[in-house]
């Protein structure tokens, strides 16, 4: 059996698909975490898996983490700016230790996205194409935790702000997101393969509709336009860049960046993929 091997294995995806590989019988001996901080891994270990010090902004700790592995999957940094690099130290690491297939986290539709993430995650993706490993890009699109972990400032202030128009989102939360991964890094696949991941798509009003109807408390979708959604931000504390790079995100999604009618999530999971309502359900305060 390969050794399998899931990058940021103490976050909430990678900890998820170290957990279904696992559940799906593949020896914790064969399973490593590769985490920045070992200690946080203790519980993987005490069940066998094999925990391993690996850091994205460390290269020379990446040989000794991905030796022997067969099967790599690269869970995307959580620094925005720094991605490029790191994902490309991790690449080159997996290469040169003869890795057989990496598996990214990637965005929906990286190659055309005018979400201000994609461009990392394009050029992440040329690096993977570079390195002549056989690879599998999971094009994730939003986690829907972006929104069920608002629940309770939704509620406070009776609305959801944003500038995202009549716009699209196909999300999903990270439980379906690490099944559909933990599969296809299971999956026996021939060359390269790239999937567009997404749930059943809501508009933000489409939200709001959904946490009324599942809180029983009134909740409304204000929509604005992108700089209005900057000042509000800004007046709530976000400094000027943080502020800016939320409303592009809005204007993307406007733009329909994050909506897929493609059904490869479901085909991953071997079920439809978590409704939105049973999601905020699963939130609710």
């Amino acid at each position: 059996m390969p050794t399998y091997a899931v990058t940021g294995a103490s976050g909430h995806l990678g900890g998820r698909v170290v957990e279904e590989l696992l559940a799906r019988g593949v020896p914790p001996q064969d399973v490593v975490a590769v985490v920045r901080t070992p200690a946080k891994a203790g519980a993987l270990a005490d069940r066998g898996v094999q925990v391993r010090p690996g850091d994205y902004s460390n290269p020379q700790t990446l040989p000794a983490a991905l030796a022997g592995v067969q099967r790599l999957l690269l869970v995307s940094a959580s620094e925005p700016g720094n991605r490029v690099a790191q994902h490309t130290a991790v690449v080159d690491a997996a290469k040169n230790a003869r890795v057989e297939r990496i598996a990214y986290t990637s965005i929906l539709h990286a190659d055309t996205s005018t979400n201000p993430l994609a461009p990392e995650h394009r050029a992440t993706e040329e690096a993977l194409a570079a390195s002549g490993v056989p690879f599998t890009v999971l094009r994730n699109s939003w986690y829907t935790e972006n929104y069920t972990d608002q629940l309770g400032r939704y509620l406070e202030s009776g609305e959801i702000l944003g500038a995202a128009g009549n716009g699209r989102i196909s999300a999903a939360p990270r439980a379906d997101y690490a099944v559909a991964a933990a599969s296809a890094l299971l999956a026996d696949e021939p060359g390269n393969a790239v999937y567009e991941l997404g749930g059943p798509a809501f508009t933000l009003a489409e939200l709001a509709d959904a946490v009324s109807e599942v809180t029983g408390r009134t909740v409304g979708y204000r929509d604005v336009s992108p700089q209005e959604l900057v000042e509000a931000l800004q007046q709530a504390g976000l400094d000027a860049a943080t502020a800016g790079f939320v409303a592009a995100i809005d204007e993307s999604i406007a733009a329909g960046t994050l909506e897929t009618d493609s059904d490869d999530l479901a085909r991953l999971l071997g079920r439809d993929p978590t409704p939105l309502r049973e999601a905020i359900r699963a939130a609710r305060p």
